[in-house]
């Protein structure tokens, strides 16, 4: 894998033409940041709930990929390209020998219009959030509705979800997560399921159990013109399908982690009226707690990933440590 990467670092194996190139890496993905493009290629990893130990999946998964998030970012997905060996160099999308690994190609966008981007600047305004609420209760009323997905917001299917956050988590307890909050944590919710089951069903009722987006955070979001919001989740249907209530509530609690709290409390006011949701407080909540333990374990698993040095890995706990303590503030 290091000598693919330190060979795709070199403009002259890439497809396009580019003066630069630059690497990020996360858990699941390493991604390519060249002048105009960006190219993504899946990790050989299994998670359970992710499985990309083939390449015939991650063939898959890539085209998974563009048809998924074309729902949501029209034109910025362009094609699967393959990454040749020829024995001496790996070259992404020209040249001969065996095809060893593919990689998603998207148009590069620019980083300072990032939602992120721009409320760290301090000017992410009214008219923004206004914006990202039309687009995102549009696409929550136009997004897949059957009764396959329905059974998603069944607390007993959505608890799939949870038990496997606890599971994957227990092995950090002591590194991101403290035994007390663990347990804190891990009862609360238990007992919001006992408590709630009509709140789940009313929701199936309502039809707001979608195809969502499934990974909507301030980084997937670009302020250009067309708004266009990328990188959904395409590896495990689980995830996609939920309450719209869970999907907006990850973007509100990314805006709460970075304390943009009135900005999230402007978010949700904005997209409740559009989407027309009354009394879902308490729902709310529940996903915002979701997915803060989410975000605490997909940064622990950093921990665990040989190609991350020890910097990274000390930053990757600070980040675990802070959302798991936003998940237990949601309770207090």
């Amino acid at each position: 894998m290091s000598s693919m990467i330190d060979d795709l670092l070199n403009p002259e194996f890439l497809p396009d033409k580019t003066e630069m190139v630059s690497l990020i890496q996360t858990h699941i993905s390493i991604v390519f940041l060249a002048d105009g493009f960006v190219y993504k290629i899946k990790k050989p990893v299994n998670f359970g709930f992710l499985d990309f130990s083939t390449l015939k999946k991650r063939h898959y998964y890539c085209h998974q990929e563009i048809i998924l998030n074309r729902r949501l970012s029209k034109d910025i997905y362009i094609d699967v390209l393959p990454i040749f060996y020829d024995g001496q160099n790996y070259r992404m999308g020209i040249g001969k020998g065996r095809i060893v690994e593919y990689a998603v190609k998207m148009k590069r966008l620019p980083d300072e219009m990032l939602m992120k981007s721009v409320f760290f600047r301090g000017e992410l305004k009214g008219e923004h959030l206004k914006k990202v609420a039309q687009v995102l209760a549009r696409f929550h009323q136009k997004a897949s509705n059957s009764m396959n997905i329905n059974k998603f917001g069944e607390p007993e299917i959505f608890k799939i979800n949870t038990d496997e956050n606890f599971a994957q988590i227990q092995k950090y307890i002591g590194t991101t997560i403290q035994k007390r909050d663990f347990n804190t944590l891990k009862q609360w919710t238990e007992n919001f399921y006992h408590s709630n089951r009509p709140l789940f069903m009313n929701r199936i009722k309502s039809k707001k159990i979608r195809d969502c987006h499934g990974d909507l955070h301030m980084e997937h979001i670009c302020l250009t013109e067309n708004l266009p919001i990328f990188d959904c989740i395409e590896f495990n249907n689980r995830f996609r399908y939920t309450d719209t209530i869970a999907d907006i509530a990850f973007l509100l609690m990314d805006l709460e982690y970075f304390e943009g709290n009135s900005l999230s409390e402007n978010l949700w006011d904005f997209y409740k009226k559009i989407a027309n949701e009354h009394d879902v407080n308490s729902l709310l909540a529940f996903y915002k707690i979701y997915r803060a333990i989410v975000r605490g374990k997909v940064n622990s698993f950093q921990l665990d990933d040989e190609n991350i040095g020890m910097e990274k890995k000390k930053e990757a706990i600070e980040i675990s440590r802070k959302y798991f303590k936003l998940a237990k503030s949601y309770i207090e």
